[in-house]
């Protein structure tokens, strides 16, 4: 398979949603035990998101290789790693293990970086968006060229970039999966799109905009045009859809008209989110009542 399946779980790692190691770990175990999920999901911050400053949350790169063992056979997926915390020669390494730590299934999100008081707190710079996104380009093609096959071996690749140069790099040892892990991005506007039509192996929904079917569909049209005037064909192009799920039956009633709302669209895989709090327990629930369904639903995919 050279994507992810049609369902995937999403917890984020974050102390003040739940989650310590020990309840990050069993959710992961006890995923790794459901077929109904293709794949688990991370994001990508270093204090909780949903605070302006402060709180706790794992690294996603080194949580996800740290992870991988308990999901044996599924993909796994950063939505979206902040290009302002790395450069992308590391993102590439690191992204590179975890290839091969799953077997080639690992979907490499990224995006320009948004939280402020994150990046403050840090010492980070976060430039304003014209120079960020001129960044976050280069970073895109940077990553393209060391995945490339002439990364491979000597002499390497050289590219000029007045952010991210590369003068005869190598990457070694390769990925698994051809052209090197899968590259999803989750651009909005033109640039964004022109972007990931492009460079990109798919396109995930921004959390912000989570359970936005009439979004997904807006989305999804432009970029589809976009790849027929890249001359790439759309049916190679994955499209994910995000949905939060609330454990009460109204919530995951609603979770599952939302994600079919995702798959008759047109999306290609759809992330579940459950708080951490839920647990193994919640987790299975959320499997039962919400995962099974939208699979039998989508004809068992």
């Amino acid at each position: 398979m050279t994507r992810p399946g049609l369902l995937g779980f999403r917890v984020a790692p974050s102390a003040t949603q739940g989650i310590d190691w020990a309840a990050l770990d069993a959710i992961w175990a006890a995923a790794g035990q459901l077929d109904v999920f293709s794949a688990g999901w991370l994001s990508d911050h270093l204090s909780d998101a949903s605070m302006e400053r402060g709180g706790t949350a794992f690294e996603s790169l080194t949580t996800a290789a740290a992870l991988a063992h308990r999901v044996p056979g599924k993909w796994i997926g950063i939505a979206v790693l902040a290009n302002t915390f790395r450069h992308p020669a590391l993102v590439a390494k690191a992204a590179t293990a975890i290839d091969n730590a799953t077997g080639g299934r690992f979907v490499l999100g990224l995006g320009a970086g948004w939280h402020a008081g994150e990046h403050a707190s840090f010492g980070i710079p976060l430039p304003p968006m014209p120079d960020r996104f001129a960044r976050y380009e280069s970073a895109v093609a940077t990553l393209a060229a060391l995945f490339s096959d002439a990364a491979r071996e000597p002499p390497g690749v050289t590219r000029q970039d007045p952010f991210y140069p590369l003068e005869g790099a190598t990457l070694a040892p390769a990925p698994i999966r051809p052209g090197g892990p899968a590259l999803w991005l989750g651009g909005q506007r033109p640039r964004g799109i022109a972007l990931a039509a492009r460079y990109a192996d798919g396109w995930i929904m921004p959390g912000t905009v989570a359970g936005s079917v009439d979004y997904f569909i807006e989305r999804r049209d432009v970029i589809v045009r976009a790849l027929e005037a890249e001359h790439r064909d759309p049916e190679t192009f994955a499209f994910a859809g995000q949905v939060e799920v609330s454990l009460d039956a109204a919530g995951m009633r609603e979770a599952r008209a939302v994600a079919l709302g995702f798959v008759r669209a047109g999306a290609d895989h759809v992330t579940l989110g459950i708080p951490g709090l839920a647990g193994p327990a919640g987790l299975a629930t959320m499997a039962r009542e919400v995962a099974e369904p939208i699979r039998q639903a989508a004809g068992g995919a």
